[in-house]
Protein backbone atom coordinates (compact mmCIF):
# COMPACT_ATOMS: atom_id res chain seq x y z
CA UNK A 1 0.00 0.00 0.00
CA UNK A 2 1.19 3.52 -0.77
CA UNK A 3 0.60 5.49 2.45
CA UNK A 4 2.40 8.78 1.73
CA UNK A 5 1.54 11.45 -0.81
CA UNK A 6 5.10 11.59 -2.07
CA UNK A 7 4.98 7.82 -2.63
CA UNK A 8 1.92 8.41 -4.76
CA UNK A 9 3.79 11.10 -6.68
CA UNK A 10 6.64 8.77 -7.56
CA UNK A 11 4.14 6.12 -8.60
CA UNK A 12 2.28 8.66 -10.76
CA UNK A 13 5.50 9.63 -12.53
CA UNK A 14 6.11 5.96 -13.33
CA UNK A 15 2.59 5.29 -14.57
CA UNK A 16 2.47 8.44 -16.72
CA UNK A 17 4.04 6.46 -19.52
CA UNK A 18 3.11 2.95 -18.56
CA UNK A 19 1.44 0.86 -21.09
CA UNK A 20 0.83 -2.27 -18.88
CA UNK A 21 -2.77 -2.20 -20.06
CA UNK A 22 -3.05 -3.08 -23.72
CA UNK A 23 -3.46 -0.34 -26.33
CA UNK A 24 -4.57 -2.47 -29.27
CA UNK A 25 -7.84 -2.80 -31.15
CA UNK A 26 -9.26 -3.07 -34.62
CA UNK A 27 -10.91 0.36 -34.65
CA UNK A 28 -11.13 3.17 -37.22
CA UNK A 29 -8.25 5.65 -37.04
CA UNK A 30 -7.58 9.02 -38.52
CA UNK A 31 -5.01 7.67 -40.94
CA UNK A 32 -2.51 10.16 -42.33
CA UNK A 33 -2.27 10.59 -46.05
CA UNK A 34 0.10 8.13 -47.66
CA UNK A 35 1.83 10.88 -49.62
CA UNK A 36 5.29 12.00 -48.56
CA UNK A 37 5.15 13.90 -45.22
CA UNK A 38 5.36 17.67 -45.43
CA UNK A 39 6.88 20.21 -43.04
CA UNK A 40 3.83 22.45 -43.39
CA UNK A 41 1.96 20.19 -40.97
CA UNK A 42 0.27 21.55 -37.84
CA UNK A 43 2.01 19.94 -34.81
CA UNK A 44 -0.91 20.60 -32.46
CA UNK A 45 -3.39 19.03 -34.88
CA UNK A 46 -1.12 16.00 -35.29
CA UNK A 47 -1.11 15.52 -31.52
CA UNK A 48 -4.90 15.90 -31.35
CA UNK A 49 -5.34 13.27 -34.09
CA UNK A 50 -2.86 10.94 -32.37
CA UNK A 51 -4.63 11.26 -29.02
CA UNK A 52 -7.96 10.59 -30.74
CA UNK A 53 -6.56 7.39 -32.22
CA UNK A 54 -4.98 6.24 -28.97
CA UNK A 55 -8.09 6.92 -26.88
CA UNK A 56 -10.40 5.14 -29.31
CA UNK A 57 -7.97 2.24 -29.46
CA UNK A 58 -7.83 2.34 -25.67
CA UNK A 59 -11.61 1.97 -25.38
CA UNK A 60 -11.71 -1.35 -27.26
CA UNK A 61 -8.25 -2.89 -26.94
CA UNK A 62 -7.41 -6.52 -27.51
CA UNK A 63 -5.57 -8.92 -25.21
CA UNK A 64 -2.14 -10.48 -25.52
CA UNK A 65 0.36 -12.89 -24.04
CA UNK A 66 4.01 -11.79 -23.95
CA UNK A 67 7.36 -12.06 -22.21
CA UNK A 68 8.51 -9.34 -19.82
CA UNK A 69 12.04 -8.46 -18.69
CA UNK A 70 11.86 -6.14 -15.68
CA UNK A 71 15.14 -4.63 -14.48
CA UNK A 72 15.54 -2.66 -11.26
CA UNK A 73 18.68 -1.47 -9.49
CA UNK A 74 18.84 -4.77 -7.61
CA UNK A 75 17.22 -7.47 -9.74
CA UNK A 76 16.35 -8.68 -13.24
CA UNK A 77 13.06 -10.57 -13.40
CA UNK A 78 11.71 -12.53 -16.36
CA UNK A 79 7.96 -13.07 -16.48
CA UNK A 80 5.29 -14.47 -18.75
CA UNK A 81 2.09 -12.44 -18.74
CA UNK A 82 -1.41 -12.88 -20.16
CA UNK A 83 -3.91 -10.01 -20.32
CA UNK A 84 -7.55 -10.62 -19.44
CA UNK A 85 -10.64 -8.43 -19.08
CA UNK A 86 -10.13 -8.56 -15.31
CA UNK A 87 -6.47 -7.63 -15.42
CA UNK A 88 -3.15 -9.31 -16.18
CA UNK A 89 -2.07 -12.71 -14.89
CA UNK A 90 1.68 -13.29 -14.73
CA UNK A 91 4.16 -15.94 -13.70
CA UNK A 92 7.75 -15.28 -12.65
CA UNK A 93 10.02 -17.69 -14.54
CA UNK A 94 13.59 -16.50 -13.86
CA UNK A 95 15.56 -14.12 -11.63
CA UNK A 96 18.89 -12.61 -12.65
CA UNK A 97 19.09 -15.01 -15.58
CA UNK A 98 18.65 -18.11 -13.42
CA UNK A 99 15.60 -20.44 -13.37
CA UNK A 100 13.52 -20.32 -10.22
CA UNK A 101 14.45 -22.60 -7.37
CA UNK A 102 11.94 -25.26 -6.36
CA UNK A 103 10.94 -23.07 -3.42
CA UNK A 104 10.29 -20.01 -5.62
CA UNK A 105 8.33 -22.10 -8.15
CA UNK A 106 6.17 -23.38 -5.30
CA UNK A 107 5.61 -19.80 -4.07
CA UNK A 108 4.50 -18.75 -7.55
CA UNK A 109 2.12 -21.68 -7.79
CA UNK A 110 0.61 -20.85 -4.39
CA UNK A 111 0.26 -17.18 -5.34
CA UNK A 112 -1.56 -18.00 -8.59
CA UNK A 113 -3.80 -20.59 -6.93
CA UNK A 114 -4.75 -18.05 -4.25
CA UNK A 115 -5.55 -15.48 -6.94
CA UNK A 116 -7.91 -17.87 -8.69
CA UNK A 117 -9.61 -18.98 -5.47
CA UNK A 118 -9.90 -15.62 -3.67
CA UNK A 119 -12.54 -13.17 -5.02
CA UNK A 120 -10.96 -10.41 -2.93
CA UNK A 121 -7.58 -10.79 -4.63
CA UNK A 122 -9.27 -10.90 -8.03
CA UNK A 123 -11.17 -7.73 -7.19
CA UNK A 124 -7.93 -5.99 -6.21
CA UNK A 125 -6.31 -6.94 -9.55
CA UNK A 126 -9.43 -5.81 -11.41
CA UNK A 127 -9.54 -2.46 -9.58
CA UNK A 128 -5.84 -1.81 -10.16
CA UNK A 129 -6.30 -2.62 -13.84
CA UNK A 130 -9.27 -0.23 -14.07
CA UNK A 131 -7.29 2.52 -12.30
CA UNK A 132 -4.40 2.08 -14.74
CA UNK A 133 -6.77 2.27 -17.71
CA UNK A 134 -8.30 5.50 -16.41
CA UNK A 135 -4.87 6.99 -15.69
CA UNK A 136 -3.70 6.29 -19.24
CA UNK A 137 -6.78 8.06 -20.58
CA UNK A 138 -6.21 11.09 -18.33
CA UNK A 139 -2.57 11.41 -19.36
CA UNK A 140 -3.36 11.10 -23.07
CA UNK A 141 -5.96 13.85 -22.74
CA UNK A 142 -3.29 16.15 -21.28
CA UNK A 143 -1.01 15.94 -24.32
CA UNK A 144 -2.88 18.45 -26.55
CA UNK A 145 -3.32 21.07 -23.80
CA UNK A 146 -0.39 20.75 -21.38
CA UNK A 147 2.42 21.26 -23.92
CA UNK A 148 3.54 23.35 -26.86
CA UNK A 149 4.99 21.49 -29.86
CA UNK A 150 7.47 22.17 -32.64
CA UNK A 151 8.05 20.00 -35.70
CA UNK A 152 11.65 18.71 -35.74
CA UNK A 153 11.59 16.55 -38.89
CA UNK A 154 10.97 13.03 -40.11
CA UNK A 155 12.94 10.17 -38.53
CA UNK A 156 12.32 6.91 -40.36
CA UNK A 157 8.57 6.39 -40.45
CA UNK A 158 7.89 8.85 -37.62
CA UNK A 159 7.28 12.55 -37.27
CA UNK A 160 9.48 13.98 -34.51
CA UNK A 161 8.07 16.81 -32.39
CA UNK A 162 9.73 18.55 -29.48
CA UNK A 163 7.49 19.54 -26.59
CA UNK A 164 7.72 21.91 -23.64
CA UNK A 165 5.29 22.96 -20.89
CA UNK A 166 2.46 25.24 -21.99
CA UNK A 167 2.60 28.22 -19.58
CA UNK A 168 -1.14 28.82 -20.08
CA UNK A 169 -2.00 25.36 -18.74
CA UNK A 170 -2.82 25.05 -15.03
CA UNK A 171 -2.51 21.44 -13.81
CA UNK A 172 -5.74 20.27 -12.15
CA UNK A 173 -4.14 17.42 -10.18
CA UNK A 174 -0.88 16.17 -8.70
CA UNK A 175 -0.58 13.72 -11.56
CA UNK A 176 -0.97 16.51 -14.13
CA UNK A 177 1.48 18.70 -12.24
CA UNK A 178 4.23 16.10 -12.50
CA UNK A 179 3.53 15.47 -16.18
CA UNK A 180 3.41 19.20 -16.98
CA UNK A 181 6.89 19.70 -15.50
CA UNK A 182 8.53 17.75 -18.33
CA UNK A 183 9.86 18.48 -21.77
CA UNK A 184 11.28 16.24 -24.47
CA UNK A 185 10.35 14.67 -27.79
CA UNK A 186 7.39 12.70 -29.08
CA UNK A 187 7.50 10.49 -32.17
CA UNK A 188 4.29 9.82 -34.12
CA UNK A 189 3.96 7.25 -36.88
CA UNK A 190 3.47 9.29 -40.05
CA UNK A 191 1.05 6.88 -41.71
CA UNK A 192 -1.14 5.70 -38.86
CA UNK A 193 -0.82 8.67 -36.50
CA UNK A 194 -0.01 6.41 -33.56
CA UNK A 195 2.32 7.12 -30.68
CA UNK A 196 5.65 5.42 -31.45
CA UNK A 197 7.98 6.91 -28.85
CA UNK A 198 7.96 9.41 -26.00
CA UNK A 199 11.07 10.78 -24.27
CA UNK A 200 10.81 13.29 -21.44
CA UNK A 201 12.67 14.70 -18.47
CA UNK A 202 11.82 16.88 -15.49
CA UNK A 203 13.06 20.41 -16.10
CA UNK A 204 12.44 21.67 -12.54
CA UNK A 205 12.28 20.34 -9.03
CA UNK A 206 8.70 19.62 -7.98
CA UNK A 207 7.91 20.53 -4.37
CA UNK A 208 4.95 19.25 -2.38
CA UNK A 209 3.73 21.22 0.61
CA UNK A 210 6.33 23.93 -0.17
CA UNK A 211 9.01 21.27 -0.02
CA UNK A 212 8.05 20.16 3.47
CA UNK A 213 6.18 17.04 2.37
CA UNK A 214 8.70 16.16 -0.30
CA UNK A 215 10.35 16.89 -3.62
CA UNK A 216 11.03 15.22 -6.95
CA UNK A 217 14.38 16.30 -8.29
CA UNK A 218 15.02 17.97 -11.61
CA UNK A 219 16.58 15.66 -14.21
CA UNK A 220 14.39 12.59 -13.71
CA UNK A 221 13.58 11.03 -17.09
CA UNK A 222 11.63 8.36 -18.91
CA UNK A 223 11.61 6.63 -22.28
CA UNK A 224 8.63 4.87 -23.84
CA UNK A 225 8.88 2.91 -27.10
CA UNK A 226 5.93 1.31 -28.89
CA UNK A 227 5.71 -0.86 -31.97
CA UNK A 228 3.08 -2.02 -34.44
CA UNK A 229 2.68 -5.75 -33.80
CA UNK A 230 -0.11 -6.38 -36.31
CA UNK A 231 -1.83 -4.42 -39.04
CA UNK A 232 -3.90 -2.51 -36.51
CA UNK A 233 -2.33 -3.15 -33.09
CA UNK A 234 0.38 -1.24 -31.23
CA UNK A 235 2.00 -2.28 -27.96
CA UNK A 236 4.63 -0.93 -25.60
CA UNK A 237 7.99 -2.65 -26.09
CA UNK A 238 10.23 -0.56 -23.79
CA UNK A 239 9.47 1.51 -20.70
CA UNK A 240 12.33 3.03 -18.74
CA UNK A 241 11.98 5.38 -15.75
CA UNK A 242 14.62 7.06 -13.60
CA UNK A 243 13.44 9.45 -10.88
CA UNK A 244 14.81 10.57 -7.53
CA UNK A 245 13.60 12.73 -4.68
CA UNK A 246 12.90 12.83 -0.98
CA UNK A 247 9.86 12.51 1.24
CA UNK A 248 8.94 13.62 4.75
CA UNK A 249 11.80 13.27 7.24
CA UNK A 250 14.27 13.12 4.34
CA UNK A 251 13.27 9.64 3.24
CA UNK A 252 14.97 9.01 -0.11
CA UNK A 253 12.90 8.23 -3.19
CA UNK A 254 14.64 6.41 -6.02
CA UNK A 255 13.03 4.57 -8.90
CA UNK A 256 15.23 3.08 -11.61
CA UNK A 257 13.40 0.58 -13.76
CA UNK A 258 13.49 -0.74 -17.30
CA UNK A 259 10.84 -3.03 -18.69
CA UNK A 260 11.00 -4.79 -22.06
CA UNK A 261 8.16 -6.76 -23.66
CA UNK A 262 8.42 -9.18 -26.57
CA UNK A 263 6.92 -12.27 -28.18
CA UNK A 264 3.39 -10.90 -28.45
CA UNK A 265 0.69 -13.48 -29.10
CA UNK A 266 -2.97 -12.49 -29.33
CA UNK A 267 -5.45 -14.26 -27.05
CA UNK A 268 -9.27 -14.28 -27.11
CA UNK A 269 -10.99 -11.16 -25.77
CA UNK A 270 -13.10 -13.23 -23.35
CA UNK A 271 -10.18 -15.15 -21.84
CA UNK A 272 -10.65 -15.85 -18.12
CA UNK A 273 -8.03 -15.69 -15.37
CA UNK A 274 -8.26 -19.45 -14.99
CA UNK A 275 -7.59 -19.96 -18.71
CA UNK A 276 -4.72 -17.48 -18.55
CA UNK A 277 -3.12 -19.40 -15.70
CA UNK A 278 -3.46 -22.71 -17.54
CA UNK A 279 -1.97 -21.05 -20.61
CA UNK A 280 1.05 -19.96 -18.54
CA UNK A 281 1.32 -23.54 -17.33
CA UNK A 282 1.39 -24.81 -20.92
CA UNK A 283 -1.79 -26.79 -20.29
CA UNK A 284 -4.19 -24.92 -22.55
CA UNK A 285 -4.46 -24.38 -26.31
CA UNK A 286 -6.50 -21.22 -26.72
CA UNK A 287 -6.70 -21.61 -30.49
CA UNK A 288 -8.98 -24.60 -29.84
CA UNK A 289 -9.71 -24.05 -26.14
CA UNK A 290 -8.86 -27.58 -25.16
CA UNK A 291 -6.69 -28.97 -22.41
CA UNK A 292 -3.26 -30.20 -23.40
CA UNK A 293 -1.40 -33.16 -21.91
CA UNK A 294 0.30 -32.23 -18.67
CA UNK A 295 3.94 -31.18 -19.18
CA UNK A 296 6.63 -33.54 -17.89
CA UNK A 297 7.59 -33.18 -14.24
CA UNK A 298 10.44 -30.75 -13.63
Amino acid sequence: MRNSRIGLIAACFFTLVSAVPAWAADVPTREAKKAAPTVTMDPEQLIRDTVYNELHDHEGHGYWQYSVLKKTSSELDQLQQVETTNGPVHRLVAVNGEPLTNERRHEEEVRLDELLSDPGKQRKVREQYADDEKRIGRIMQLLPVAFLYEYEGLEGENYCLSFRPNPAFHPPSIEARVFHAMQGKVYVNARWKRLARLDGHLIDNIDFGYGILGRLYKGGWFNLERAQISQTDWKTEVLEVHVAGRAVLFKTIAKDTREERSGFREVPRDITMSEAKRMLDGEYDLTRRVSLPAPPAR
